[in-house]
């Protein structure tokens, strides 16, 4: 599909999207859980809503169910003004919904319910304004949306129609579950990795991608596959970044964790907006990383994505 006279957007994503549903009770097991708080989820979207907080114009292209969830989402994105123009809908399959467990400062369980096939999934090259994709500033897909067809093909078109224009990004994104075996998401990530100017993962992703957890080799592997920027998240031990220049290594910022699994998505967005001002890469890094520090102290994913007076705050002022 092309509308031919799409905008240029700072940035689309492609991928997943759901309902979260956290528990209000932390430290306490789901069978014991009696309150929860639903909020919109699901990372390609989380990159969308944490973009547009920094002021940029933000679109998805993903799929809900016809279903009161699908209405939920669909009225959250604009309440986080990212555009839904391609937000479609699959109408015979739910929409997602994911429970977590929270247990900080590092145990945060989470159960997809995903079944038979998530909408988002269900995404086909027709429904795919591939114009829009071409004049983004930033065009960001997930490793997830590689792991299913009809999405798995989509996202490859969206991707060759994209010829590595502008800034192209791949999150690597490797969840087991979504998977047959850590083999065949090799094959299918190593293909979008040739499309793609900036991959971004910790070091579990990066050995699913290019097979190793050492994050140096790690990076020059991403390199070595035509990336321009790798960027490897070791967790405790920071950001490694590595482009044309050489590498660079950002410790983390310290925070008391309420909840981590947002803190990602918020770096994700942070990384957008780094890249679109111009900012050399150690300032990119230093500030996607406190913006994912910001959440990762929030019990949200979405609600809690940080504006850049906030991350600014987070890094004690320092620019």
């Amino acid at each position: 599909m092309s509308t031919g006279t799409a905008p240029a957007f700072d940035l689309i994503t492609m991928g997943r999207i759901g309902v979260d549903i956290y528990p209000l009770e932390i430290g306490v097991g789901l069978a014991e859980v009696t309150s929860f708080g639903k909020y919109l989820g699901g990372s390609a979207t989380n990159v969308a809503v944490a973009a547009a907080r920094f002021g940029r114009r933000a679109a998805v292209v993903t799929k809900t169910g016809a279903d009161p969830f699908g209405t939920f989402l669909r009225r959250a994105l604009t309440g986080y003004r990212v555009d839904t123009r391609w937000v479609g809908t699959s109408p015979g399959l739910p929409t997602p919904v994911t429970f977590c467990e929270i247990f900080p400062p590092d145990d945060f369980p989470l159960y997809f319910y995903r079944h038979p096939l998530a909408p988002d999934l269900d995404l086909h090259e027709s429904e795919v304004d591939f114009d829009a994709i071409r004049a983004a500033k930033v065009f960001w897909v997930t490793g997830t949306g590689l792991s299913r067809e009809p999405s798995r093909t989509t996202t490859l078109a969206a991707l060759e129609a994209r010829g590595r224009r502008g800034i192209t990004v791949l999150d690597l994104d490797y969840r087991p579950m979504f998977w047959d075996s850590r083999e065949q998401a090799r094959g299918w990530v190593g293909k979008a990795l040739e499309q793609v100017t900036v991959a971004v993962g910790n070091l579990d992703e990066c050995d699913t991608a290019v097979a190793t957890q050492d994050p140096h080799e790690a990076a020059k592997a991403l390199q070595e596959k035509g990336v321009s920027l790798a960027v490897v998240k070791q967790g405790p031990k920071g950001v490694l970044a590595a482009d044309d220049s050489g590498e660079v290594e950002v410790p983390p910022i310290p925070v008391e964790v309420v909840n981590g699994l947002g803190a990602g998505d918020a770096f994700g967005g942070a990384l957008v907006h780094g890249l679109l001002s111009g900012w050399d890469t150690e300032r990119i890094m230093r500030f996607a990383n406190a913006a994912g520090a910001h959440v990762a102290g929030e019990l949200a994913c979405s609600d809690a994505m940080p504006t850049e007076e906030q991350v600014l705050r987070k890094l004690g002022g320092n620019r």
